[in-house]
């Protein structure tokens, strides 16, 4: 194992790669599936098979992660859209199906669902669900189907 990161009862795939400096918290992680440094994961998250994260990158509770998932640096999802300092918070989770590929500095809003073959623009600011292959462009000004 890595030296200087936190791995707190997760399954981790035995193939899957984590680098140093990450924080992973009662997480799944499939096979072949690598996770760069700077990297921070919290308890619940699924993340399904050969998948690759990239650095800089927050994932909070109730976020599921499909298969042949590229999230690039600094993407960042949400599960709170009114999130607050004391009381109760409302989680919303987040699906991103499979093949998708979501661009460097991203934010992901709660309740949303990526589909399948989509791919996010990076700077994107994801609002609401994205139709299975569909390009998101960034700030989200327009949508066109993939051929």
């Amino acid at each position: 194992m890595p030296e200087f990161q936190k791995i707190v009862n997760c399954k981790i795939h035995p193939t899957a790669k984590i680098y140093n400096f990450v924080d992973l918290y009662g997480c799944t992680i499939g096979k072949n599936t690598k996770v760069d440094s700077f990297t921070y994961i919290e308890g619940g998250v699924e993340i399904g098979d050969d998948c690759k994260i990239r650095t800089h990158v927050f994932i909070p509770s109730g976020v599921k992660i499909g298969n042949r998932v590229f999230i690039a640096s600094g993407v960042k999802f949400t599960n709170d859209k009114r999130p607050k300092v004391s009381g109760e918070s409302k989680l919303e989770g987040i699906i991103v199906e499979d093949d998708v590929s979501i661009g460097a500095g991203a934010t992901i809003l709660p309740g949303v669902r990526i589909g399948k073959g989509a791919l996010i623009g990076g700077g994107a600011i994801v609002t609401k669900d994205v139709s299975p292959n569909t390009i998101l462009y960034t700030k989200a000004i327009s949508v066109e189907k993939r051929e």
